[in-house]
């Protein structure tokens, strides 16, 4: 065995590991999104397995050969289903799952026809077909991720630990090597970029562990999200023409909150989401939601986070407080890290921390 086939039985090994992990979810959380992403570690691991069991005694078995496209065929399918999952734990397949059986029904139908056919279009349709399925999906689950980290702003006033950025770094890289693998195969030889491609997605399967095993659960268990979130634009501005609450209770409750809000201070709590201060309040998720959108034009991220970033402001400007790193007043004022706090407290005042407790210091 050389050193390439070990590294591809660590790749096949990890992502069978993983991959079963996942499904079986000891820790219960994102049940369905962490399901069909083992799922697709599972049916990825197959592209490595070829070489972990040296598929080249399988090449001339047509059954071998339908059976491993398929699998593998269905992995960014997976995959897509997976972020379906993690952004929208009630999304429900259904009638309308039959879909995503279309790409591969037609794959299947031209992937036979190619062992009886001598034309060479029809050799290299499966193969289009193959590329066209991957790029189509992973287009898909890029820009549902994109929704959710605008979507998640209604419900989290800290949302570092659940936008999936991971899985964008992940379609980032798998999208880069494909791109230097084409140009390589173009003007060398294939076989030797392998060991640099396995190496590369070795590193990439132990960072997709790190980061899906760490992985919270993204949305509050409690949170009917469907009443909260509208990916539908249709849907959101038929949302938006509903007078849920009447302009006079509107008011009432803007009050009942804002002195909710400056008495008790929430915001403090970095776990704060929508569903706790709903519940601290009385009211439904969808009547508070609808007063921070409605009444302050906000959503509820910007809405807790200018009382975070007015409190950090306030010890900033505090001699008193002159002692504390910038880590311990954003943990003070009610973030959760210090990117979080950089990034917000910036995007709010046009400064980092750093810089506006300097330029207090200047005067």
């Amino acid at each position: 065995m050389n050193f390439n086939e070990i590294i591809s039985f660590l790749l096949a090994g990890g992502l069978l590991l993983l991959g079963f992990l996942l499904l079986i979810n000891p820790m219960e959380t994102n049940k369905k999104g962490n399901f069909y992403f083992g799922l697709c570690l599972l049916l990825w691991s197959t592209f490595w397995l070829d070489e972990v069991f040296n598929a080249e005694n399988f090449k001339n078995n047509s059954y071998f050969v339908i059976a491993k496209s398929i699998v593998q065929f269905f992995t960014p399918i997976a995959f897509y289903l997976s972020i379906k999952f993690y952004t929208n734990p009630t999304y429900k397949l259904n009638k309308e799952g039959g879909r995503y059986l279309i790409l591969p029904i037609i794959y299947l139908f031209f992937l036979l026809y190619s062992f009886s056919s001598s034309k060479a279009i029809f050799k290299i349709l499966p193969i289009i077909l193959m590329m066209g399925n991957a790029l189509l999906y992973t287009v898909l689950a890029y820009v549902n991720i994109q929704k959710h980290q605008k979507n998640i702003e209604s419900v989290i006033s800290n949302k570092e630990l659940v936008d999936l950025n991971w899985i964008k770094n992940i379609i980032y890289a798998i999208a880069g090597s494909t791109i230097i693998a084409m140009f390589y195969n173009a003007f060398s030889n294939a076989t030797a970029l392998n060991l640099y491609m396995n190496l590369f997605f070795l590193a990439v399967v132990y960072m997709i562990a790190y980061f899906s095993i760490k992985q919270k659960e993204v949305y509050p268990q409690d949170l009917n999200i469907d009443e909260i979130v509208n990916t539908d634009d249709i849907e959101n501005e038929q949302q938006k023409s509903k007078l849920l609450i009447s302009n006079s209770e509107l008011e009432t409750l803007k009050e009942r909150l804002l002195h909710f809000i400056e008495t008790e201070k929430p915001y403090l709590d970095s776990e704060l989401n929508l569903v706790k201060l709903a519940d601290k309040l009385s009211l439904s998720t969808h009547q508070l939601s609808y007063v921070i959108n409605n009444g302050f034009n906000e959503n509820f991220f910007q809405f807790i986070n200018k009382y975070k970033v007015q409190k950090a402001k306030e010890l900033l400007n505090n001699p008193k407080y002159d002692n504390y790193t910038i880590v311990a007043i954003g943990f003070e004022s009610g973030f959760n890290s210090k990117t979080a706090f950089n990034t917000t407290f910036k995007k709010m005042t046009s400064y980092t921390p750093t810089e506006y407790r300097k330029s207090r210091s200047d005067l």
